[in-house]
């Protein structure tokens, strides 16, 4: 009743369908774009027609399972496909979600297995030329060759002052799951700057755009630089100690004194077998019957310990062990006083950086594409049910009704194999605590300059279960090396390796050449294509 009047039914009813169609619109909303390959791809994925891209696509079934992804089919192979979504999506406004599927089905020795999310074709491409230096807004995802071990994230970012594009890294990004098992990645772009990264539905890593402890090089620059025309003053003193210039060696300092002396004390032990060589040819070895003098060398007996030397107390010419000079000094060195002249390091002043600029919040470009762009060493990489949305809980569920049941199923069948090897599931299931753990501990930040060589452990490792706790061992000892380091700055600081990766923090990118810095990467891949095996004689064994 309005006014006493009772409203139409027809008006009821219109209301009814415009609430309706509302609601469906908003639900639809929450998935702005989702392909999970059950049909094939052809004619709604287009493979790029340039010559350097010669990889296979195939429409393929993941192994074990019913269902269906895009394949990379053949081995050391450049692939790049690209999809267009209906209308470009908005990074500005409310959450965005990014995921997707991938099942390194061979393993991933050297190749990228990431998304690139594409700007509009108005910023210089097409869908058949595309290509490693087609624009993207953001890549995505897994890559692993030679020291780069990580998931990608990579926000190309507009300088609001220089029109340049810049390529913005997320610092310390998660690792890549070292296995053959499905696993979905999961960026989540919150209004509030904020930048989730997911891993199998659990956060690896959280980080804020718009702060410089996060991504390399900052969105922001610094207010303030160094003075590039300022100069240290020739008479600066930086030492804080000097030598005591009234110092004077003293007379009985011998500087020539060596510092261990033979103990003239010491004598040979009753027993002492001087004839005797503390090794011998193994006696019961023989020369192999396929051995070649020609291409393995000239045979020679292994050697054993000289069994007459386990019951007396030495073999060989016996010495006077050394002991340490009571008159050792060394070199004499004035002591150190404190320097009258010190001025402290001296640093230029710091003056208005000219290109400093606010930012409230990224000025992310639309997604118009979604493309694949890889080179890899290793076939069998399946991508699955990519999706974008609005709504964390859309994504959410598409892990749990895609992803989940053939998880649990490659899981069951790994533990399976694991039995039926003899590792029991109480070992196994340790073990993978350990490896859990492990591979946190090499994304810990102070670490990162040792990150290769504690994920290399870390994979020899998993690959000799039997291992595990000395591979633990191994990891605490770096650990506890590094922190020694920081702590007492004692020797040092090993060089950090290069990450083979698309890097170039201090590149820019102008609107004539949008290419990516991915050049050392494909060197690297390309070394790793072309070097020979080398050959190991039995001697070598």
């Amino acid at each position: 009743m309005m006014e006493g009047k009772q409203i139409p039914l027809k008006f009821v009813l219109l209301l009814v369908v415009a609430a309706a169609c509302i609601s469906f619109r908003l639900c639809a909303a929450e998935k702005v774009f989702y392909d999970s390959f059950d049909e094939s791809f052809d004619g709604r994925w287009t493979v790029s027609e340039k010559d350097d891209y010669k990889g296979v696509w195939k429409h393929a079934k993941s192994e074990g399972h019913d269902d269906y992804g895009l394949l990379v089919s053949e081995k050391a192979r450049k692939y790049a496909i690209v999809k267009e979504l209906d209308e470009p999506a908005s990074l500005k406004d409310g959450t965005i979600v990014l995921q997707y599927e991938t099942r390194l089905q061979n393993g991933l020795e050297c190749g990228g297995a990431y998304l690139k999310y594409l700007r509009p074709q108005d910023a210089g491409w097409t869908t058949k030329n595309f290509d490693n230096e087609s624009p993207y807004s953001i890549m995505f995802g897994p890559d692993k060759c030679g020291s780069t071990n990580k998931v990608h994230f990579i926000l190309k970012h507009k300088n609001p002052k220089s029109g340049e594009y810049v390529e913005h890294h997320l610092k310390y990004p998660p690792s890549v799951p070292s296995d053959k098992l499905s696993h979905v990645y999961t960026a989540i772009l919150k209004p509030n700057n904020e930048l989730v990264i997911l891993v199998d539905g659990e956060e690896k890593k959280t980080a804020n755009f718009l702060s410089n402890e996060d991504f390399e090089p900052a969105l922001i620059p610094d207010k303030t630089i160094a003075d590039p025309d300022d100069k240290k003053p020739e008479d600066w003193d930086e030492r804080a100690k000097i030598p005591d210039p009234d110092a004077v060696k003293p007379e009985d300092w011998d500087e020539d004194a060596p510092m261990e002396i033979e103990d003239e004390e010491a004598e040979k032990p009753e027993g002492w077998l001087d004839d005797e060589p503390e090794e011998i040819d193994d006696p019961e070895a023989s020369k192999p019957e396929d051995w070649d003098d020609e291409e393995d060398g000239a045979w020679e007996a292994p050697k054993i310990d000289n069994p007459k030397c386990e019951s007396a107390p030495g073999c060989g010419e016996w010495k006077r062990p050394m002991k340490r000079n009571p008159a050792y000094k060394g070199k004499w060195h004035a002591p150190l006083i404190d320097n009258p002249n010190y001025k402290g390091i001296w640093k230029p002043q710091q003056i208005p950086n000219p290109d400093y600029f606010e930012l409230e919040k990224p000025d992310f470009e639309p997604i118009a594409a979604i493309g694949i762009e890889i080179w890899t060493m290793q076939d069998g990489i399946l991508f699955d049910n990519i999706l974008i949305a609005t709504d964390e809980k859309e994504a959410e569920s598409i892990r749990e009704k895609t992803w989940k049941p053939k998880f649990d199923v490659e899981k069951e069948k790994q533990k399976a194999e694991e039995e039926a090897a003899g590792v029991s599931s109480g070992l196994s299931g340790f073990q993978k605590k350990v490896f859990d753990i492990l591979y946190k501990v090499g994304d810990v930040p102070f670490l990162a300059a040792y990150k290769v060589k504690i994920l290399e452990i870390i994979e020899k490792g998993e690959k000799q279960p039997n291992v595990t706790l000395g591979i633990l061992v191994s990891v605490v000892l770096v650990v506890l090396t590094v922190l020694f380091r920081l702590i007492f700055g004692g020797g040092k600081k090993p060089a950090a390796r290069v990450n083979v990766e698309r890097k170039n923090s201090g590149a820019t990118e102008t609107s004539d050449n949008q290419g990516t810095s991915g050049e050392k990467e494909e060197t690297e891949r390309e070394d790793a294509a072309a070097a020979p095996r080398k050959r190991t004689s039995r001697r070598d064994n």
